[in-house]
């Protein structure tokens, strides 16, 4: 008789894993695997990439996950291929082939179309999402043939490069507001140089301030050691860097702690110009104590804190 072996007791892990999410995979998946590598307690993710989709997923342990809403409400930063001629259930290539047709585009024709999506724009978001009507996600909907009304919403497109063409593929790089999805984009564009398209592939290269250049494979992590994957996390300040820093003594970091309000003066180091969203250290030691709001006349409210006890 085989003797089971006791599960791993889960342990406190606390910061960011910034993980290049392999083709094939769910967020939620890939959150999951990562997890039981570190052998966490609590994860999270920011915010999640189709299956068919690569690239920038940060994984939020910990802490952490306090701050994830913040990278949900972060620009992001994609590179596409959108297939010109064939459309799909999906927009993607895990939809059924919907129509074909010729391509006899040129690049000029392409720029200019691609020139109307460039600023604020109304997107509708597709039946394949994860958006939910009546408690049910809109995919079920769409996998049992209903087609339900959706309202457009505002999304902005900062920076759309056409960075290649050559028929029936062209490459795009797009800088875009949350809520924004690609997908979408690659069909309006398709419909706007009247041939239909899909996305072909589909890459996250920024989420926020985070980059893809130092992030990790599934693969890279399960080979280190149980160290080397600790070393791999950011601390729990790499969501807030866009936010400024606050410095606070030892008394009025244990009053921020306990949840006071603050009337700061000289004391507090690195007192910031301008009302808004800061991150909070004890200056004593640089421990980060969470986020706060400074308000009027030099206040500071706690907003998230952290548990000093656990970080």
């Amino acid at each position: 008789m085989a003797v089971l072996q006791p599960r791993r007791k889960r342990v406190p892990v606390h910061g960011v894993l910034l993980l290049d999410k392999p083709v094939g995979l769910s967020s939620n998946d890939a959150l999951i695997k990562a997890k039981r590598l570190l052998n966490a307690e609590k994860a999270g993710h920011t915010g999640t990439l189709d299956p068919f989709a690569t690239g920038l997923l940060p994984l939020c342990f910990g802490e952490a996950t306090k701050f994830a809403q913040d990278l949900l409400d972060a620009d992001k930063t994609y590179e596409a291929a959108v297939h010109l001629g064939i459309t799909t259930t999906t927009g993607d290539t895990e939809g059924d082939i919907v129509s074909t047709g010729q391509v006899e585009v040129d690049r000029a024709v392409i720029e200019k179309a691609i020139s109307q999506f460039v600023g604020v724009i109304q997107q509708t978001p597709p039946m394949y999402s994860a958006l939910k009507r009546d408690g049910k996600p809109l995919y079920e909907y769409a996998r049992a043939g209903i087609t339900l009304a959706r309202d457009a919403r505002e999304i902005t497109i900062h920076e759309l490069v056409l960075l290649d063409y050559r028929a029936p593929t062209l490459h795009i790089r797009v800088r875009c507001s949350k809520g924004t999805y690609i997908r979408v984009l690659g069909e309006d564009i398709g419909n706007a140089v009247g041939c239909g398209a899909h996305l072909s592939a589909l890459r996250r290269l920024q989420v926020g301030n985070l980059g893809i250049d130092g992030a990790c494979t599934l693969e890279q992590l399960a080979a280190a050691d149980e160290l080397t994957r600790l070393a791999l996390l950011a601390p729990v300040d790499a969501l807030l860097h866009s936010f400024p820093a606050i410095r606070l003594p030892d008394e009025l970091a244990r009053r921020f702690l306990h949840g006071q309000r603050l009337a700061l003066g000289k004391e507090a180091i690195a007192f910031p110009a301008t009302e808004g969203r800061v991150r909070v250290y004890r200056q004593s030691d640089q421990l980060l104590l969470g986020t706060g709001l400074m308000q009027s006349f030099g206040v500071l409210a706690p907003e998230r804190l952290i548990s000093v006890s656990r970080a």
